[in-house]
C-alpha cells in the first residue's frame, strides 16, 4: 500500500471529549471518528487493526472446532421474553417496534437466538456436541458512553455458544475454549491474565475473565505471584484471619463526633488507625427490610459477595436515607449494630475485632470500646469485603498482589439457564428427553484494540504489537520527489517485502521527515525503514523499531533479510 492512496487523517491534538489514552490516541491517529455518543466510524487505519484481530480470533476458533455463522443484529422480542430477559435486562437493551407494532431488540448478545436455532435442528445425543460462533456488531444502550470504544454503545464482539449432552462434556469444551482464548491473546502479543470471575447477569455456574494488564484498567485483579491463582477482586475470597477474638478491655463509651461522616474523618478525629473502626453499610433485604453489613474501616464492601447473602436483595440495593432514618433514627455516617434488631452480617475481619469504634445510631455520635456479643448480639459471619494486597492467597501458596486489568474476554458455563427456559431438548442414549447443557464464550473485538493501546503507548503515540498493527512496517523515503535513486531503492525494497508476504506501507507523500516520522510514531507502526540519498551513497539504510531508542544502519544488500528477521522476531 502506498500512503498517497491510503486514507491518513492524523491530528495534532485530541478532541476535548477524549478521556483516556486509547481514546485520545485513536482519535489523533485517525483510527476512529465520532458519529454520536458511543458510536464511531472505524476509519481505514483502525479497520485494518480490527480485521487482524478478527482473523486471529477466527483462526483459533476454527482450530478449536467451533463453526462460524452470523445472526441478525435485530432480534424478535418473543425470544427474549421466553427467557425473561426482555423485562429484566434493563435500559441497556434497546427495544423498539416495527411498522406492524411488533417488538424487537437490538442484540447485545445472542443466547436466545442461538438456542432457538439449535432447538429446531438438534434432536438426538448423536448430534451433540455443537459449537457455533459469530463475529458481529452488538449494541448496548449505555447510560453514559465514555472512554471511546472501551465503553461505547455499538461494538464488535465474537460470541460463541456450545451445546452438550452432559455437564462433563460442557466442562471439556469449557477447557477447550479456555485454551483457545489463551492462544488468541498470546498471538495478539498482549500481556494478559485469565481470572476466576462472577457470572453476573449472563448466569450459569463457572466463569473466567480474560484481562489485558494495564494501569488504566477498570477492574482490579487479585493474583498470587507464587502460584497460578488469579481472580477478579469481585470474586477473590478474603480468608478468615488466623487470629482469635481478644477479650474486651474497654467499656462501651458514647462520644460526640460532630461533622464526622467518613471513616477517614473518624480516624483523624479520634487519632486512631482506621483498622480500629468498623463501617456500617445498610442495604435492602429481599423482604424490603434493612440489612446491616459490618466491614473493617480500612476495607471496602464487595457488592457482588454481599448480593449473594441470604435475605439480601439481588442485585444489591443500598437503603435510601429515608429508610435508614426510619430504621436507625440517625443519618448515614453514625450507624452501628448496637440496638438494631434487624439482620446483621459482619465480615470475617470484623469477627476477630475487639474494643472498636462504631456508630451509635445517633447523628454525630459514635461508640468507642464496642465489643461483639457483649454490646450487641453475635452477627452472622461472611466474606463480604474486597481482597487486598498482602492477604493470604486462597490457594494457600503465598500472598495476594493486586494489578489492574481491562476485561476483553469472558467464558461461562451457562448450564441450562437458557436451554431450559426455551425448551432446548434432545433424546438421550436412554431414550429419554433431556435439557441441553450450554456454554458461552465472548471476546470484545473492538475493545481489544483500545486495551492494546492502553498497554502499549508512549509520549509519541501508539506502539502496536506486530501481529495487529495496521501495517507491520513503514518505508520512509527522504526527498521522494527529488531523488530518483531514493524512489527506486524505496520502491524495490517495498516490492520485495510485499512479495515476501509482509504488510508494508510506502510513504510516498513527500512530507518533511519530521512530519512523516511523527505520523507513523503516532499511528504506531512497529517497524520503520528510512531511505535517503546520503545513506544510499554509503550503501546503507536505517532501521528503527518503534521501541528502539536509536536507529540501526543496515547495508542495502542485507536490508530484506534484516527487516524480515526483525518483523518475525
Amino acid at each position: 500500500m502506498r500512503a498517497s492512496q491510503f486514507y491518513i487523517s492524523t491530528l495534532k491534538e485530541a478532541p476535548s471529549d477524549a478521556e483516556i489514552v486509547s481514546h485520545k490516541l485513536m482519535m489523533r491517529a485517525g483510527f476512529i471518528k465520532k458519529l454520536s455518543a458511543g458510536i464511531y466510524n472505524y476509519m481505514p487505519m483502525g479497520l485494518r487493526v480490527i480485521r487482524k484481530i478478527e482473523n486471529i480470533i477466527r483462526e483459533e476458533m476454527n482450530r478449536a472446532g467451533s463453526v462460524e455463522l452470523s445472526m441478525p443484529i435485530v432480534q424478535p422480542a418473543e425470544l427474549w421474553q421466553e427467557t425473561g430477559r426482555f423485562e429484566k435486562m434493563g435500559d441497556e437493551l434497546l427495544r423498539f417496534k416495527d411498522r406492524h407494532q411488533r417488538d424487537f431488540v437490538m442484540q447485545p448478545t445472542s443466547e436466545e437466538v442461538i438456542t432457538d436455532i439449535v432447538r429446531q435442528d438438534v434432536r438426538s445425543y448423536r448430534q451433540l456436541p455443537k459449537s457455533l460462533y459469530q463475529i458481529q456488531t452488538k449494541f448496548r444502550d449505555e447510560r453514559r458512553p465514555r472512554f471511546g470504544i472501551m465503553r461505547g454503545r455499538e461494538f464488535t464482539m465474537k460470541d460463541a455458544y456450545s451445546f452438550h449432552a452432559s455437564f462433563e462434556d460442557l466442562k471439556r469444551e469449557y477447557q477447550n475454549m479456555f485454551s483457545a482464548y489463551s492462544r488468541i491473546f498470546e498471538r495478539l502479543g498482549l500481556e494478559f491474565r485469565a481470572v476466576s470471575a462472577d457470572t453476573g447477569a449472563i448466569g450459569g455456574t463457572g466463569s473466567h475473565e480474560f484481562h489485558v494488564i494495564a494501569e488504566t484498567g477498570e477492574d482490579a485483579i487479585a493474583y498470587c505471584p507464587d502460584s497460578d491463582f488469579a481472580a477478579n477482586v469481585e470474586l477473590a475470597e478474603a480468608l478468615p484471619p488466623a487470629l482469635s477474638r481478644p477479650a474486651p478491655t474497654e467499656a462501651l463509651t458514647r462520644i460526640a463526633t460532630p461533622g464526622v461522616k467518613t471513616i477517614a474523618q473518624l480516624a483523624e478525629f479520634l487519632k486512631i488507625a482506621e483498622t480500629r473502626t468498623v463501617k456500617a453499610i445498610v442495604v435492602e433485604g429481599d423482604d424490603g427490610a434493612p440489612v446491616l453489613l459490618l466491614v473493617r474501616g480500612d476495607h471496602e464492601l464487595n457488592e457482588i459477595k454481599a448480593a449473594k447473602l441470604e435475605g439480601v436483595f439481588s442485585p444489591l440495593r443500598f437503603a435510601s436515607p429515608a429508610s435508614i432514618r426510619a430504621a436507625f433514627g440517625a443519618e448515614p455516617g453514625s450507624l452501628g449494630p448496637v440496638g438494631f434488631n434487624g439482620r446483621i452480617y459482619m465480615d470475617r475481619s470484623v469477627a476477630v475485632m475487639a474494643d472498636f469504634v462504631i456508630g451509635a445510631n445517633e447523628t454525630d455520635q459514635h461508640f468507642t470500646g464496642a465489643n461483639i456479643g457483649r454490646d450487641f448480639p453475635e452477627p452472622l459471619v461472611a466474606d463480604i469485603r474486597n481482597a487486598v494486597a498482602g492477604d493470604p492467597s486462597p490457594d494457600g501458596k503465598g500472598l495476594l498482589a493486586i494489578c489492574r486489568g481491562i476485561e476483553v474476554g469472558h467464558i461461562f458455563q451457562l448450564r441450562t439457564r437458557y436451554s431450559e427456559a426455551m425448551g432446548c431438548k434432545f433424546i438421550g442414549e436412554d431414550g429419554k428427553e433431556q435439557i441441553m447443557e450450554m456454554g458461552c464464550y465472548g471476546v470484545g473485538v473492538t475493545r481489544i484494540m483500545g486495551a492494546a493501546i492502553e498497554q502499549n503507548f508512549d509520549d509519541k503515540g501508539i506502539i502496536w504489537p506486530t501481529a495487529i498493527a495496521p501495517f507491520q512496517l513503514v518505508i520512509c523515503p527522504m526527498g521522494w520527489s527529488r531523488s530518483e535513486v531514493v524512489r527506486d531503492s524505496a520502491t524495490r525494497l517495498y516490492e520485495e517485502l510485499v512479495q515476501a508476504g509482509f504488510d508494508v506501507i510506502l510513504d510516498d507523500r513527500d512530507e518533511r521527515p519530521g512530519v512523516m516520522f511523527a505520523d507513523w510514531e503516532l499511528i504506531g507502526v512497529p517497524h520503520r525503514v528510512v531511505i535517503g540519498d546520503r545513506g544510499l551513497k554509503e550503501g546503507m539504510i536505517e532501521y528503527q523499531g518503534r521501541r528502539d531508542p536509536e536507529a540501526t544502519k543496515v547495508s542495502t544488500a542485507d536490508a530484506l533479510d534484516f527487516v524480515r528477521t526483525r518483523i518475525l522476531g
